[in-house]
């Protein structure tokens, strides 16, 4: 895991965890832009699915809540201090 990735997984672990504190709800997934996921090549975070939502700018993902899947609990920017081009995804 390069030192991005380990960036990338410890902030998304933290905004489980603060999800998780704040919330009576608990997190179930994690949703980041397609690229990201592609980018990342992660299934899962802490047993959480990580879903694509091309609403998601790149560098940020969302814990989504139990509440609603319609109401997510919070968006993060991600830490990675590399950029990776990208080229475009095209959704079926």
């Amino acid at each position: 895991m390069s030192s991005s990735e380990a960036k990338n997984l410890e902030a998304i672990s933290k905004a489980i965890d603060a999800h998780n504190a704040a919330c009576e709800w608990p997190a179930i997934a994690i949703e980041m832009n397609p690229f990201e996921v592609e980018r990342l090549g992660w299934d899962s975070i802490r047993g959480l699915p990580i879903r694509s939502n091309p609403a998601l700018e790149t560098g940020a993902f969302t814990v989504v809540c139990a509440r609603g899947e319609g109401e997510p609990g919070e968006t993060v920017e991600a830490v990675a201090e590399q950029t990776v081009p990208a080229e475009p995804v095209h959704a079926r």
